[in-house]
């Protein structure tokens, strides 16, 4: 499978329309820190490509790698950085005639429709709670805490011929041991970390930081990380001293598992 980076910033991207910070500064400049939220383009032979979460940067992000629509999507939660483009892609369905097929867990689907109440009459929404399979590989979501933001869902991929696995856990903090458990044994661990270390309260937070991720990694054993949904405190110029298996997402990065 490819796994490809359309976006890989926080819920508000980089530069920050209001922020003249040095990161945000660069951003708007030569452009390393430039960051669309968050998202994946999945490629599996026999397949039609996957989208993962549709945020409202879903536009630029079909443009810049010369996409016209989307046939398929999984979403991860119904937050607007995650689900904010499914507008504009039911709208390009629309004017092409053609319909879509959107899958994530029930209760993200209803809070899809209370927003969009339109929205399925060009995606097809499916519930996915207990499980799907995508091009040879067997797709589960399971529930995580997302801090003060409520929750969000996480997603493990298991390719049973080859033994491969990965996962996907962009909005999550404080992970019981439980929602730890479908982390461990991973090839490749895609994780969100919006700051390298972030200052405030615990009890307003809603992501891990980058000194909580490297932990997390440790503790479940991933054989590789990517960090993802990163903020402005992050400088994508700056040597973390990050372990060599530990990268800084890149927008147009392209894994490959």
């Amino acid at each position: 499978m490819e796994i490809t980076f359309l976006g890989h910033g926080d819920s508000l991207g980089t530069p920050r329309v209001y922020c003249e910070c040095a990161v945000c500064e660069e951003a708007r400049t030569t452009g390393a820190n430039r960051r669309l939220r968050s998202s994946l383009w999945l490629r599996e032979k026999n397949a039609s490509p996957l989208l993962l979460d549709c945020g409202p940067d879903w536009r630029e992000q079909m443009e810049s790698i010369g996409v016209r629509n989307a046939a398929m999507g999984l979403l991860t939660h119904a937050h607007f950085d995650h689900i904010g483009g499914l507008v504009d892609w039911a709208d390009a369905c629309r004017w092409t005639d053609v319909h879509a097929d959107v899958f994530a867990p029930a209760e993200v689907l209803e809070e899809v429709l209370r927003r969009f109440p339109w929205i399925g009459s060009r995606l097809r929404l499916h519930a996915n709670d207990e499980g799907m399979e995508y091009g040879g590989w067997n797709v589960r979501p399971w529930k995580v805490n997302h801090g003060k933001n409520g929750y969000s869902y996480a997603y493990r991929f298991d390719r049973p011929q080859t033994g491969k696995s990965w996962a996907y856990c962009s909005d999550s903090i404080n992970l019981s041991e439980a929602e730890k458990e479908p982390l461990r044994g991973l090839e490749l661990l895609i994780l969100g970390t919006s700051f390298a270390e972030e200052p405030f309260p615990m009890d307003t937070r809603s992501v891990y930081d980058m000194k909580e991720g490297l932990a997390l990694a440790a503790e479940v054993g991933a054989g590789k990380v990517l960090f993802t949904h990163l903020s402005h405190d992050v400088d994508s110029r700056r040597d973390y001293g990050l372990p060599s298996h530990v990268r800084l997402g890149e927008t147009g990065m392209t894994a490959r598992i």
